[in-house]
This record gives structure tokens, sequence and C-alpha cells, in this order.
């Protein structure tokens, strides 16, 4: 779901500063989400706005937004500090934001590097549907993405997938399958609120319909796995391709995925990206929530 922001709210936003964060661990302090609650709720059509992300997030037919903020974009600068923290506000609304990596204080940056791995993240390749932090305990309940610059040559859409939609489609067979702890996939070194590794794991909750479909079809290549649940996931994969969505970012768009529902990617940037300065090549920043307690929280 897109949302808009409303012209009274936007232009009351331009002249709000917010006060720098502080951390409480790896967590925005609970002082700095009151601040900003306290300075966003005095702006006219703050409450209704923040309603609607949430209600696009959790509600019976939801699971991701993508809030447009690209007039304050355009108005603040993206590398305006203030426009940083009204964003990190908005995000507040939903849950609690986080790092776990300890070398980003918060936000983690997302360029484009042409010689790394095509199908990571800071890739130049199709980035296959998954979860972040898909070998954790206790992986990021939201996933978010705020675009600072498209891919100037035009490629990179973001793609979404219905996981338990996906899940729905499969073979019974194939859900027995899934729901074995039989997976694994990546490393897991210095990461803080995502709980303990988790290896091997289900990539089907079981008991738990609203929980995470733990998925990241980067497995299939990089995880020896048995043929059988091989052929199972590969079946998941396939139907989160059938029902995708696709949309491309524009500046300032803010992408939140709420991964107890959504799995997320990325189609290939366009050809070309070596001779795009590294400037003026395309540039997300990533941001990671926690539902609060009683919130939908894996906690």
């Amino acid at each position: 779901m897109f949302i808009d922001i409303p012209s009274a709210l936007e232009a009351a936003l331009i002249d709000r500063s917010l006060p720098t964060w502080k951390l409480d661990g790896s967590f925005l302090a609970q002082s700095t989400m009151e601040e900003y609650r306290t300075a966003l709720t005095a702006t006219p059509r703050f409450d209704e706005t923040a309603a609607a992300l949430r209600q696009a997030l959790t509600g019976e037919d939801g699971g991701y937004a993508v809030l447009r903020l690209g007039n304050l974009a355009k108005a603040l600068g993206t590398d305006d500090d203030r426009f940083l923290r009204l964003v990190t506000g908005f995000a507040a609304e939903v849950a609690v934001p986080f790092s776990p990596f300890p070398r980003w204080p918060l936000w983690k940056d997302i360029g484009v590097k042409v010689d790394k791995d095509p199908g990571k993240s800071s890739g130049i390749g199709y980035n296959a549907f998954h979860m972040d932090l898909v070998n954790g305990t206790l992986p990021p309940d939201y996933t978010t993405l705020l675009c600072v610059r498209p891919d100037p040559l035009g490629g990179g859409p973001s793609i979404l997938s219905d996981a338990h939609a996906a899940v729905a489609q499969l073979s019974e067979n194939s859900r027995a399958l899934l729901a074995e702890t039989a997976y694994h996939y990546g490393t897991f070194f210095d990461l803080h609120g995502v709980g303990e590794e988790y290896k091997p794991f289900p990539i089907l909750a079981g008991s738990d319909p609203g929980g995470f479909v733990r998925f990241t079809a980067k497995m299939l290549k990089r995880s020896e796995l048995g043929q059988a649940h091989v052929d199972a996931a590969r079946e998941l994969a396939e139907e989160l391709v059938r029902g995708q969505i696709s949309f491309p970012l524009q500046p300032g768009d803010y992408l939140i995925v709420n991964q107890r529902r959504f799995l997320h990617g990325r189609e290939a940037l366009h050809s070309g990206q070596a001779t795009v300065p590294v400037a003026d090549r395309r540039l997300l920043l990533q941001l990671f929530l926690r539902a609060r307690v009683g919130a939908g929280s894996a906690v």
C-alpha cells in the first residue's frame, strides 16, 4: 500500500526539527521515542497518517507499506539529519528501531558495488526473495528501506510476495518437508537483538500460522540440503515469484515490510552500472524494527 503524506503535514514537518536520537544498547532509546512522538503528534494529521501506516502493515490484508516522503526529501535533502530523524520518527510509530550490526549505529547504507556478489543486497543482479536475518532465533519483525537514490539507469525495482499465500498453494508433502528442522543459511557473527544462531531451522513454524516463513531463496544455491528439502523449498520459491508484486522506489520513498507476512527482494539493476559514478549509483538506507511486546513481537 502506498501512503501519501497530507500537504498540511508535509508543510509542518519541513519546519519540524527533531532532536538527535539516543540508543539504549542496539535499540532506539525509549526517551527518544517519547520525544519524537510528542513533537510529531503536535503536527496536523500526523496521528491519522501513522494510523494508516500501522493498518497497512498489520491489517487483515496488509503486510507492507510505502510512505511517500519525496516532497520532504526534496525540501530538506536526503543527506540532512533532520530528514532522517523524521523518517525514524515515523518508524517508531510502527515498532522499535534497532541495529543488529554493531558497526552501524542505527541505519545501514546499501549502495552498489559492481564487484560484489550480484545476488547480494549491494550487488547488481537479481536479489531473490528472502527475509532478513533468517538464521537468528528472533529475526527483525520489520525490515525497512529508505530510497535515497534509485538506479539512475532505471533498473532494480523492489519485489514483494505474500509468504503465507504462497505456502497455501503448496502440496501437503512440501509443507510437511518445510516444517522439518532441516534448513540452514549464512553465518551468524557479532549480531545484537536477534537472538541466537538458529541452525538448522524449519521454514514453516507449524503451530504458528502467523509466524515467520523463515525463507531465503539463496539457500537453494548456497546451502547443502537434501534433495527432497531442496525440491520443497524450490516449490515455495516458484510460488513466491508467481505471486510477486513489483514497483520502483523513488527518492524519499520509505518501504516497510512486515516480515511475518511478506518476503522481499529486488530485480536486477540495469546493465552498465560500472559506467555510473559511485556517488550517483542507487543508494538505500536500511533500518530494522522490533515489534513491541504484546503487538506481534517474537519476544
